[in-house]
């Protein structure tokens, strides 16, 4: 019995191969349109002391917003601090903490720019891979279009040429271009 089980199995693999996972897109939306006031500092060791995730300054009850979509693995509250952990479909685990509330429940899906809950005065925001911490703001960016100058006196501007939006980092900015 167990060998049939062993041939149906190894079967289904060679017919049906495991999915490939996808990536995110290289140009995340941050979650929280704020300064970033505690930066990401990686730990020496697994257990060594460093900060796993950038903090905003943000006002209370402001939106927190999905960076991709996934499906929230975790909500709830651990030591008096309310927390939301997303999977993403490259394995990549969001983590949006110091939340007043939450707006979505375990086993959710979620798409980027949905919203997560509302924060409390501070918003904690990490990201992990296989295991490891990444720095968010390696992944946080922005589309802005590049800027040109227009004449003063008069003169006609010169034709615009088609550019594509380029992704920049953005590490504390209070305003939004688009």
């Amino acid at each position: 019995m167990n060998a049939l089980f062993a041939v149906v199995v190894l079967w289904a693999r060679v017919v049906s191969p495991l999915p490939v996972p996808v990536a995110l897109p290289p140009c995340l939306r941050p979650p929280v349109l704020a300064p970033v006031v505690v930066q990401f500092r990686a730990p020496l060791c697994p257990y060594c002391s460093g900060k796993r995730g950038i903090e905003y300054a943000m006002s209370r009850h402001d939106a927190v917003r999905a960076v991709a979509r996934g499906v929230v693995t975790f909500s709830g509250v651990v030591v008096r601090t309310r927390y939301v952990v997303v999977a993403h479909v490259d394995q990549t685990l969001a983590t949006y903490g110091m939340l007043a509330d939450s707006a979505v429940r375990s086993g959710d899906q979620v798409v980027a720019g949905q919203l997560i809950g509302h924060s409390t005065s501070r918003l904690y925001f990490g990201l992990r891979r296989d295991g490891e911490y990444i720095d968010p703001l390696s992944l946080l960016v922005q589309r802005r279009w590049r800027s040109r100058l227009i004449p003063t006196n008069g003169a006609p501007s010169r034709p615009t040429q088609k550019r594509r939006p380029s992704c920049e980092i953005v590490a504390a900015t209070d305003e939004v271009t688009r």
